[in-house]
Parts: C-alpha cells; sequence; structure tokens
C-alpha cells in the first residue's frame, strides 16, 4: 500500500514490524488509517504473502516508524535491525508460474463456485491466463472460462496416469 511519495534524497528504510500471528490485515488496516490521521515520513506498509507475523513499514527513520505504530492494537513493537531491500525483495515480486494445461486435459476446479468439480479443458489462453473448460457431471456441456490458477491437471487425455498437482 503506497502512502506518500518517497523522499527525493532516496533515505527511504525498511522496518519489521512484529504483529500477532494471523492478525497482519488488522494492523495494516489500523496502520494505514493512522497514517491517514497523522502527518509523518511513512512511505509505505507492506505485507509479504506467506509471511506470518511480520509486516514491513517503510520510512525515514526508525523513530517515525515506531511513532506510526505506537498504541496499535496487535501490534508488537520494531524489529531492532532495519531490513535490508534485498532479504524481502524475493518475497515482493510476484512470481509467474508456468502453468502445463492442454487442451483434453481433465483439471479439477480448485476454487470459486465449482469448486471440487471435474471437468475438460477446451480451450488454453496463456496471454489471459484463462482455460475454457466443460464440467465433466453437467447434464449439458457449458463452456466455462476459469483463470488458470483455479484449476489443476489431474490427467491428460492421452493418458490415464495421473499427471499430479501442476502447481
Amino acid at each position: 500500500m503506497k502512502i506518500t511519495e518517497q523522499p527525493a534524497d532516496g533515505k527511504a528504510h525498511i522496518f519489521g514490524l512484529r504483529t500477532t500471528a494471523n492478525r497482519e490485515e488488522q494492523v495494516m488496516d489500523f496502520v494505514s488509517s493512522k497514517i491517514k490521521k497523522e502527518t509523518g515520513n511513512v512511505y509505505a506498509v507492506i505485507r509479504a504473502h506467506g509471511m506470518r507475523g511480520y509486516i514491513f513499514v517503510e520510512a525515514a527513520t526508525r523513530h517515525d516508524a515506531e511513532q506510526l505504530t505506537a498504541r496499535i492494537p496487535y501490534a508488537r513493537g520494531i524489529l531492532p535491525q532495519e531490513i535490508k531491500y534485498e532479504e524481502i525483495d524475493h518475497m515482493l515480486e510476484q512470481v509467474r508460474v508456468e502453468r502445463n494445461i492442454l487442451k483434453g486435459d481433465i483439471v479439477e476446479v480448485i476454487s470459486g463456485p465449482f469448486k471440487r468439480e471435474q471437468a475438460k479443458v477446451m480451450r488454453v489462453d496463456k496471454t489471459k491466463e484463462e482455460v475454457v473448460v466443460e464440467l465433466l457431471q453437467a447434464a449439458v456441456p457449458i463452456p466455462i472460462t476459469v483463470r488458470m490458477d483455479a484449476v489443476k491437471v489431474i490427467r491428460r487425455e492421452s493418458s490415464d496416469e495421473p499427471v499430479g498437482d501442476m502447481d
């Protein structure tokens, strides 16, 4: 979440904020609300996906980060050492995973309203990251467009061997 513009001199620092596990989103909401009410030199609040119990605060100084996070519910304090960008860079970038889904594959829908349904892939659009499938248990075959990450291949049309999880 971008808060304000970074200083021209590029002297922003990243600090780790310890939180109660599974309360990271709430802490981010509280911090964001506090930023809107108060002035300060905080530039961003970041939650790294898959990292429980911590969020990151980008601020001009440690004092600014501590002032902002003081008396925030579920916030447990700023870590003693500043975090180098290189240490969290890999957690912030969205990694594009190449999915091996082909026309004719039998897939299981793993999210959305058709979760746990099996379907046959009719068309693959890799640029949009979507597949068009037809549910196997449906009385009338209706094409449904779903995101590629919402399905997993369970069987190739050319062989009866399970393919396994393609994530």
